[in-house]
């Protein structure tokens, strides 16, 4: 398994998580934290451990930019909602990217995301909570705040 922009050499990052430092190191803890719970609730009945990213894509993108810093965008997809992903340092990586099975997605054409606008439905920030906790569970960390 690899995501968007796994082969991009990140440079480490100081954390507050043992062994999370780069997007690639993210991404392999997450694996371990990704369930059913945290997937987006119109999703959640095609959720499976063979596609763990399904669904998880605003609650990630946001998680990694606490960790990383940097922005997170938009792509707009054909039924109307928005793909998320991380810009850390001008170098793109999409910790979800898998859910769409190689399908391409357009990097270029994106929007801004909020992070308020999208915590403002308590549901996806409850998951945001949740895949933290998990986080600080598998890692033996706690975050900041």
């Amino acid at each position: 398994m690899s995501f968007y922009g796994f082969e991009k050499r990140f440079p480490p990052t100081k954390t507050v998580l043992p062994g999370v430092t780069t997007p690639q190191t993210l991404y392999r803890a997450l694996l371990a934290c990704w369930c059913a719970e945290t997937c987006a609730p119109r999703m959640r009945d095609r959720w499976t451990e063979d596609n763990p990213t399904l669904g998880q894509c605003s609650v990630t993108a946001f998680l990694a930019q606490e960790l990383f810093g940097g922005e997170v965008f938009g792509i707009p997809l054909p039924d109307g909602s928005v793909h998320c992903f991380n810009v850390v340092g001008g170098l793109a990586f999409d910790l979800t990217s898998e859910q769409f099975g190689g399908e391409p997605l357009d990097y270029v054409h994106v929007l801004p995301q909020r992070r308020e606008a999208h915590f403002a439905k308590t549901e996806k920030y409850e998951r945001y909570l949740l895949l933290w906790q998990r986080l600080e569970a598998w890692t033996g960390g706690k975050r900041n705040g």
